[in-house]
């Protein structure tokens, strides 16, 4: 079965994103972005991948969720479909629901799409970002890797946005990059 991992960039306090979405803050450079680029390149924005003349290919993920914040920034440079050709699903409950190539704009339950998504055959989900989306999907998440920032942000948007609920992790890998960044790898269990 398809499984549903969270893979996100996170400062070392636990923000996805500054206060007003900023994410520029994040070290752009380095072995962590090249180790990304070679073995997820799905995971960087269309432009990022053409601008750097990395070929898409076929990698873990085949479907990319994200809610209506996480695509703002792609939206504020022009660009309809961030992660084509992935599948992308941007849950909203402000707009109305519209597909635009591979990327579908969605105001159904979050949980109900994922459940169903995966049961389809397919790779891999991909959790782009959305700390309320993430809150959300928490139940079907299976996977959590972060990418571990050497920043403090103080403020801005935190990982997960809920209430107190404890879930067990099992730290499934760590790798550190000379960049600073380490990539956490943990199997997310069930609520404590």
């Amino acid at each position: 079965m398809r499984q549903l991992v969270y893979f996100v960039a996170t400062s070392a306090d636990g923000f996805i994103a500054g206060p007003a979405g900023q994410f520029d803050f994040f070290p752009m450079q380095g072995d962590h972005v090249t180790a990304q680029a070679a073995e997820l390149p799905e995971t960087l924005p269309a432009h990022v991948r053409q601008a750097f003349g990395i070929p898409f290919r076929p990698g873990r993920f085949d479907t990319v969720l994200m809610g209506r914040k996480t695509l703002e920034p792609a939206r504020a440079a022009g660009l309809l479909e961030p992660y084509a050709p992935l599948e992308t699903f941007v849950f909203t409950r402000s707009e109305p629901a519209a597909r635009h190539g591979a990327l579908h704009i969605t105001s159904r339950d979050p949980l109900q799409v994922v459940r169903e998504l995966k049961q389809r055959p397919g790779q891999d989900l991909w959790l782009c970002g959305g700390a309320q989306l993430a809150a959300a999907l928490l139940p079907e998440l299976d996977e959590l890797v972060l990418k571990v920032n050497p920043v403090l942000a103080g403020d801005g948007i935190r990982l997960l946005d809920m209430g107190f609920s404890p879930r067990q992790l099992e730290l499934r890998a760590m790798r550190r990059f000379e960049s600073g960044v380490s990539w956490l790898t943990f199997r997310v269990g069930p609520p404590l």
